[in-house]
């Protein structure tokens, strides 16, 4: 490794179990000064971020959260590649933070008993002290030091205590000699691992470089081969056998793998607790335990996980309506002022319709996605979101699925992204598999835009039950509809395709914790500001395709050569200018051209060509415009709305009939001039099923694309969501106008 001198930068990793406060405590390092990204080569996520301490520029990795250094999921191999600087020697590890739960330290010192054998500079933070003193747990803190050998800073996170000696001590052990405990596996696993070692160095085919010792014990304590996968490939066969060979001399010496490890460490760990830590012999029932009685409950736990849900929804309304007013009220001023300072043509036809009406189309929505990440946040800092695993597994089971992948299920309700890649954590193929391509039919933050449009425009505003507002439960309605179709499409997949045993489901319940204020409230900018950037970049891109796909060839002369609009010029020259009918007739003229211009253009030709297969579900050539043109990313569509319709003049967000940003243009759009509406309620329910079902998300595919490293499954995914969402549409619309009728 590249030690600290020879760069600008010391690097230290944050590695610990999951719900030991980690995250909590990397911001509390860093402020705000983080970033996000990937790893070389890999789709897990990077966090990292900046302090400095006493002259000292430190990067602090933030290592995802894991139980053990076992490689079995793409979240341990990563951090397994990290601490061994794997990915690159230039950014090498200089010091490990160990983070522990003071409530939990037998489980947490697992973990520990591995990294110290990496040989690493290390430092231990003992965090969640509160949990602990709560629950009577007293610690030792100088005999643990010395038990362990590194130093011990005692912290909680969350109010900042025992930052700044947590700071020094990272300060004082950087540059130092790494612990080098003795291993607590028996001797003869050691001399085991020693003639591996011999034999990689010597005779081993198919390694590129040399093997840590670590690295060796680890392919030895791998029966599952996931390590040996993603070391050697299909070119491991050599070594599979080796180690077999390993494994059966240890067999016959009465070590079991893996389990020879998991007494082993314990054994240490508890040692190394031995009069360390204190803990009270009559056990009282905590808070967490009185609170889980109920939240636990299959009965009183699912309903109340049912509420919190239909609350979410009722807040993401409700929440943004004063927001929504105000970057209204913004974008409707700045389009109001290049108009009035520019004279009419393409350049401001680009910047009022295709700029900043289709990018403030998109933006006026950003409220409801903020608050739906602020309540999932809450959820999960809480310690409620495990809990809902927990209820959650049964149900999954009969589907073929764990529990475990409903973590990345909900993830996928902000985003499908970070929800696919969230099953890194899942070591069985085929589940991960199934889980990936059923994630992209949660409903996603992208999709509410569309939803709060014609929801608001088209849904009565009444309440239900005295309580519930229908915008509401429509809203939950569409997401029980994603829900309910993943589950029947998870269910076919494990059946046919992706065939395989349900796996066993094991999560750990952390306690109860009040949320940092901080940490959750940086995480919603951060993610608000990537999707700002991240889609408000191809908005802005697609939205200027599509203007100019709307405007262009604009041929004037065949426009105003068409018979109703010669027919309105000549009625227009038999009243008296600038009387009450000249104007009405003027306003008719100027949406008639407007209309003609589009029907005339690239995207208008393109939309009458495909309005055949669209028709059956009610709509004509510009919603199919509108769908063709969202489908790299679903958020366009509004955008696109505004273009076709020429929305946005006449925005009233207050008035009652019209309570969408651009319901009152909607409700006036008719078939073709004449004169029947074209937005129905069963129209904008089917618009609204088939986004809630179709896969337009060209980031996501790619995404599906990395995570499988193969096109089959993105193209999959996109094939069978289309067909869905198109046949859930055509339903939606053909019963709903039966029922209407």
């Amino acid at each position: 490794m590249t030690p600290s001198t020879a760069r600008d930068l010391t690097t230290v990793a944050l590695i610990g179990n999951p719900n030991t406060g980690k995250s909590t405590l990397f911001g509390a390092l860093v402020g705000v000064r983080q970033r996000v990204g990937n790893y070389p080569g890999v789709t897990v996520e990077r966090r990292s971020g900046q302090m400095e301490y006493a002259g000292r520029k430190i990067e602090m990795i933030d290592l995802p959260g894991l139980y053990s250094l076992a490689p079995r999921s793409r979240d341990e191999m990563v951090a397994v590649d990290v601490l061994l600087g794997r990915f690159d020697e230039e950014s090498s590890v200089d010091l490990v933070v160990c983070v522990l739960d003071a409530s939990n330290l037998t489980r947490n010192l697992y973990l520990v008993s591995q990294v110290l054998e990496l040989g690493l500079p290390t430092v231990v933070a003992v965090n969640m002290l509160d949990v602990a003193e709560s629950r009577g747990v007293k610690i030792d803190w100088k005999a643990l030091e010395e038990r362990l050998g590194v130093p011990v800073v005692p912290t909680q996170a969350v109010r900042h205590v025992g930052i700044a000696d947590l700071k020094a001590a990272i300060h004082r052990t950087v540059g130092s000699p790494g612990p080098s405990p003795a291993s607590p596996l028996p001797a003869e696993f050691q001399k085991e691992v020693g003639g591996l070692e011999t034999w990689f160095r010597d005779e081993g085919r198919g390694v590129s470089r040399e093997i840590s010792r670590f690295l060796v014990e680890r392919l030895i304590l791998d029966n599952n081969g996931y390590l040996v996968r993603g070391m050697f490939g299909d070119n491991g066969e050599a070594v599979r056998t080796r180690l077999e060979e390993s494994r059966q001399r240890l067999e016959k010496a009465g070590l079991r793998i893996p389990g020879v490890e998991t007494d082993a460490r314990y054994g240490w760990v508890h040692d190394v607790m031995a009069g360390v830590v204190c803990e009270p012999n009559d056990y009282q029932p905590t808070r967490t335990d009185r609170l889980d009685r109920v939240l636990t409950n299959r009965f009183f736990g699912t309903v109340i996980f049912g509420v919190v849900m239909i609350a979410l929804f009722q807040a993401v309304f409700a929440g943004a309506q004063p927001f929504t007013g105000m970057i209204l009220a913004g974008f409707d001023a700045i389009g109001g002022w290049v108009e009035g300072h520019m004279a009419e043509g393409a350049l401001r036809s680009l910047l009022v319709d295709g700029v900043i009406g289709g990018v403030g189309g998109v933006i006026v929505f950003l409220p409801q996605i903020l608050i739906l990440f602020l309540f999932i946040g809450i959820l999960e800092d809480c310690g409620y979101m495990a809990r809902a695993a927990y209820l959650m597994d049964k149900f999954m089971s009969r589907v073929g699925l764990s529990g475990k992948s409903f973590i990345p299920m909900i993830s996928s309700f902000a985003c499908a992204i970070p929800g696919i890649m969230a099953t890194r954590v899942i070591e069985d193929e085929r589940d991960r598999f199934t889980t990936i391509l059923v994630a992209p039919l949660m409903t996603c933050s992208a999709r509410l835009p569309v939803y709060a449009l014609l929801i608001k425009a088209f849904v009565p505003e009444r309440t239900v039950l005295g309580f519930f507002g229908l915008h509401g439960l429509t809203l939950f309605a569409l997401y029980v509809l994603g829900i309910l179709t993943a589950v029947i499409a998870a269910l076919l997949l494990k059946k046919t395709l992706l065939r395989g045993e349900t796996p066993p489901f094991m999560i750990e319940l952390p306690s109860y914790k009040r949320p940092s204020l901080h940490t959750l409230l940086h995480r919603v900018w951060e993610r608000g500001w990537l999707f700002l950037r991240c889609a408000g970049t191809m908005i802005l891109a697609v939205s200027i395709v599509v203007w100019a796909s709307l405007y262009y060839p604009h041929n004037a002369v065949s426009v105003d050569s068409q018979p109703h609009l010669v027919q309105l010029r000549a009625d227009m020259d038999e009243v008296e200018l600038g009387s009450e009918e000249y104007l009405a007739l003027e306003a008719r003229y100027d949406h008639e051209r407007l209309g003609e211009f589009q029907r005339q253009s690239y995207l208008g030709r393109a939309g009458h060509a495909i309005e055949p297969v669209f028709r059956p579900l009610g709509w004509d050539w510009r919603i199919s415009c509108a769908v063709l043109a969202s489908f790299p990313a679903r958020e366009v569509v509004v955008a696109t709305l505004g273009v076709i319709f020429n929305l946005g003049d006449e925005v009233d967000p207050e008035s009652e009939e019209g309570a969408t940003v651009f319901g009152k243009e909607l409700h006036a759009a008719t078939w073709n001039g004449s004169g029947r509406k074209l937005f129905t309620l069963p129209v904008a329910l089917s618009i609204l099923v088939f986004f809630a079902l179709c896969a337009q998300c060209a980031a996501t595919l790619a995404v599906i694309r990395r995570e499988t490293n193969s096109w089959r499954w993105p193209l999959f995914t996109f094939g069978y969501m289309t067909f869905l969402a198109y046949v859930g549409a055509l339903l939606t619309y053909q019963v709903g106008t039966w029922i209407a009728g």
